[in-house]
C-alpha cells in the first residue's frame, strides 16, 4: 500500500543575518518519516516553480488539539488513508508557531505523505520551518534558509528518493531562481558569496559534513 522511508534532516548552517529567526534550531532536527503510494512510481517531473503543492500532507500520530485539522485523504492518495487526520495545508504558519510555543518536537506528532517532487521538497521546506521560530518579517531570507535546508536534504537522501546528480542540478536551478525572484521582489541585494555558498557543490560538501556528523 505504502512506501516508507525514514528521511535523514541533520541541522544546517545558518545562513541568514542575525535578527531573522528569534528561535533558530529551537528544536533540532533530525529525521522525517516519509511516506508515498507503492502502486505506482515517484513522480520526479513535477515542476519546482513555486506553485502550491499538490498531494502533499503532513498526517498527525495523535490527537494535537491546538492545530487546525483536516481528513488525510482529501490530499494524500493511495496509502490507505482512511480517518486519519492531518495538519490544514492551510495552517503551517499556524504549526511553525504553535509548536515552538508549547514545546512539541515536530516527528512526535507528524509524518509526511508525499508521491511527486514539488511535494516532497516543500514537505521538506515546511520542515525546516518547523524546527525555526522566526516573526517571517524578513521573508525573502526566511525562505532561503528553509529553501537551502530542504536542498541538503534532498542531497543527502538522493537515494531512497530515487534522484541523481544530473536531476539534483535540475532542482537545484529551479529552487535558485525562486531565491533571486523573492530577493528581487523586496529590493534586496543577494550577494555572490551567498548563492555560491548555495551551489550545488557547497551543498554537497556540507550536507556530507553534516550527514556524516550526525552518524556519530
Amino acid at each position: 500500500m505504502r512506501i516508507t522511508s525514514l528521511l535523514a534532516t541533520p541541522p544546517v548552517p545558518r545562513l541568514t543575518p542575525e535578527g531573522v529567526f528569534d528561535a533558530f534550531g529551537w528544536c533540532t532536527s533530525d529525521t522525517l518519516e516519509w511516506s508515498r503510494p507503492s502502486g505506482r512510481a515517484f513522480d520526479a517531473t513535477t515542476p519546482l516553480d513555486g506553485s502550491d503543492p499538490a498531494r502533499m500532507v503532513f498526517v498527525f500520530r495523535r490527537p494535537v488539539d491546538f492545530l487546525p485539522r483536516e481528513l488525510a485523504k482529501l490530499h494524500a492518495f493511495g496509502l490507505g488513508l482512511e480517518e486519519e487526520w492531518a495538519l490544514a495545508p492551510y495552517a503551517i504558519d499556524d504549526a511553525t508557531d504553535e509548536l515552538f510555543t508549547y514545546n512539541v518536537r515536530p516527528r512526535d506528532v507528524l509524518w509526511l505523505a508525499a508521491d511527486n517532487l514539488n511535494a516532497l521538497f516543500w514537505g521538506l521546506h515546511d520542515w525546516s520551518h518547523f524546527h525555526n521560530h522566526g516573526p517571517f518579517e524578513e521573508r525573502a531570507w526566511t525562505e532561503l534558509q528553509c529553501d537551502g535546508a530542504a536542498l541538503s536534504w534532498i542531497w543527502l537522501n538522493r537515494a531512497a528518493i530515487g534522484i541523481d546528480d544530473v536531476a539534483f542540478g535540475t532542482i537545484h536551478a529551479s529552487v535558485q531562481r525562486g531565491i533571486v525572484a523573492r530577493f528581487e521582489a523586496e529590493g534586496k541585494p543577494l550577494s555572490p558569496a551567498l548563492l555560491a555558498a548555495l551551489s550545488p557543490e557547497a551543498i554537497a560538501d556540507w550536507s556530507l559534513r553534516i550527514g556524516v556528523r550526525e552518524m556519530h
